[in-house]
């Protein structure tokens, strides 16, 4: 919590001139019932209207004082905490932007989400309320008392006793809803979470017709929500009508011990009206505390969430320039590198060399780390051994920002932006030229089909390209990375949609291209024009060398053809 109230000091003018208004909300609302107690004293009970009649424009006067000054904290208390909202969406955006995918095994998607959204939303309602009622509430707490106390002794030492047992049994319940809240966010997590799998595999869920278990199943975790905010929000609730209990007491007891001193003239009307005032005003500040319990409690399990992403650790790389910038060739070497992804080894002591403008297809059956290893190319993940080598370069020794702007990745899950076509090419290249897109889609077999579309470039796509088949999904994909003229081109399996001729037609258009690529694919009639294929198994290099060379050679590769040329036929 400590940590977020510091994004606060950029708004520290906002924060000030709020709390000064918000003081002379205070100051006003202590002095009132001073001003009825006069006006009741020197006023009602003597009969003199005209003082009636002055401090009752006092009165009035200070009331609209108060009014306008409440008005202007609300919009400086406001301006606080938006900008402290915006402050930490950019921050925790930023952060996940540097996530490894050693972070992302500790925070699911939505969960993510939930924290930069609702967590932060929680954040900024405790800013409002702490600079526009919550200091406000316990300072008046407190010089209320000493107020009444100057005016009577006796009477006040009922309000003394009474009220810290009140503040005791708050923070009581303050402790229980900090717990409490914190498994309300938890659930938040879980009900996004199931809301996005349903979204996203809403045709898998419709051709299998089990839209009947899925809601069954959002009802299970929406129930549990409910029930984990029931009890949450009744612990708040209960707490209201406890104080308001206690305090109305309170208030009656001061009442009868009143009645004796007034007929034996020990004490004003106008005192024991004051004093009464004072006590209403506890019990009304009271009520507003049940409410800021409520909202700190909130904001308090939002703030440890949000912190631990901000305090998440990433490897300085990723954010800082650091390395040599050299402008590559594409040349890759692999020495007895190994990898391991969480307790499982995925790669194993991998050693090979591609030559810069090569091109290099990668087989092996699912599991057998190929998408690991293109991955470290670009240092999406980091190797736990071994030595990677770019040009000679030692991959560490390079500025990871300038090494990924030469490597272009079309990953196994194609993933479209909303925009229009033009937009999602040039995403891979933000300053390119209509015709350098072009270009880009005449090179992916996509030119054609972007031509028949109703407004062609500038066609708009729906949400992940929903309308697109795999094959043009995949083909837009591939000239978003080509716009960029990469050193190195690396493809995960991203022609498996094509047909044959198309995929031929791409793979001519790729060796024309001056960079190394790298191609993962599962038949093997689209590797055959590879200069080296890889053939990895089970985490390891079993066998290396170019098509002919590995049917002669390899067992392994050889079967694989076979089993493969049996399904053509």
């Amino acid at each position: 919590m400590r940590r977020l109230f510091t994004y606060s000091l950029s708004y520290k003018w906002s924060a000030i001139i709020a709390l000064a208004l918000m003081g002379i909300e205070l100051v006003v609302e202590l002095v009132q019932p001073l001003l009825m107690a006069k006006i009741v004293d020197e006023g009602i009970v003597a009969g003199d209207f005209s003082v009636v009649s002055g401090w009752g424009a006092v009165l009035v006067g200070l009331s609209l004082l108060a009014f306008a000054a409440g008005v202007t904290n609300s919009f400086f208390a406001a301006r606080l905490s938006q900008g402290v909202g915006y402050d930490l969406r950019r921050d925790l955006f930023e952060k996940v932007q540097s996530f490894t995918s050693r972070n992302f095994q500790s925070y699911s998607t939505p969960g993510l989400i939930t924290r930069i959204t609702n967590d932060v939303v929680q954040i900024q309602n405790l800013l409002f309320m702490f600079v526009r009622i919550a200091l406000r509430a316990p300072l008046f707490i407190v010089f209320a008392l000493f107020m009444a106390f100057t005016i009577d002794v006796q009477l006040s030492l009922i309000l003394i006793v009474a009220v810290p047992l009140f503040l005791a049994f708050l923070f009581f319940i303050l402790s229980k809803g900090v717990r409490l809240f914190s498994r309300v966010q938890q659930k938040v997590d879980r009900v996004n979470t199931v809301i996005r799998e349903n979204l996203t595999g809403i045709r898998l869920i419709k051709g299998f017709n089990r839209g009947k278990h899925e809601e069954e199943r959002f009802r299970g975790v929406n129930d549990d929500l409910m029930d984990k905010n029931k009890r949450a929000l009744w612990l708040m609730e209960v707490a209201m009508p406890v104080v308001m209990l206690g305090m109305n007491i309170i208030i009656l007891v001061v009442l009868w011990m009143s009645v004796d001193r007034l007929a034996a003239n020990s004490i004003q009307p106008g005192e024991v009206v004051a004093i009464v005032n004072y006590a209403t005003r506890i019990m009304f500040t009271f009520s507003i505390f049940t409410f800021l319990i409520m909202v700190f409690s909130r904001g308090n399990a939002s703030a440890n969430r949000i912190t631990d992403v901000l305090d998440e650790e990433t490897p300085s790389y990723l954010h800082e320039k650091k390395g040599e910038s050299p402008v590559l060739k594409g040349k890759v070497s692999f020495e007895d590198v190994s990898f391991r992804h969480g307790e499982m080894t995925t790669l194993d002591s991998i050693s090979f060399q591609a030559e810069a403008g090569r091109t290099i297809g990668i087989l092996g059956e699912t599991g057998s780390g190929k998408t690991s290893l293109l991955h470290l190319i670009p240092r999406l993940y980091e190797k736990t051994s071994g030595a990677i080598y770019l040009d000679h370069h030692p991959i560490e020794a390079l500025d990871v920002k300038s090494l990924r702007q030469q490597i272009s990745l079309v990953p196994q899950e194609i993933h479209l932006f909303s925009g229009t076509v033009k937009e999602n090419i040039a995403w891979g290249k933000e300053e390119a030229s209509d015709a350098e897109i072009r270009e880009a889609a005449e090179q992916a077999q996509i030119h054609e089909f972007i031509t028949t579309l109703p407004n062609g470039y500038e066609t708009r796509l729906g949400q992940k390209g929903v309308t697109f088949s795999g094959g043009q999904k995949q083909r837009l994909s591939i000239a978003r990375a080509l716009v960029r003229k990469p050193k190195i081109l690396i493809l995960d399996d991203s022609t498996s949609a094509l047909d044959a001729h198309t995929e031929h037609r791409l793979m001519e258009a790729l060796r024309e291209q001056s960079c190394t690529v790298f191609m993962v694919a599962q038949k093997i009639s689209s590797l055959k024009a590879a200069h080296d294929i890889l053939v990895l198994h089970k985490g390891k290099l079993i066998a290396e060398g170019p098509h002919e060379q590995l049917l002669k050679e390899s067992d392994y590769y050889r079967e694989v053809y076979q089993s493969q040329l049996e399904e053509v036929q």
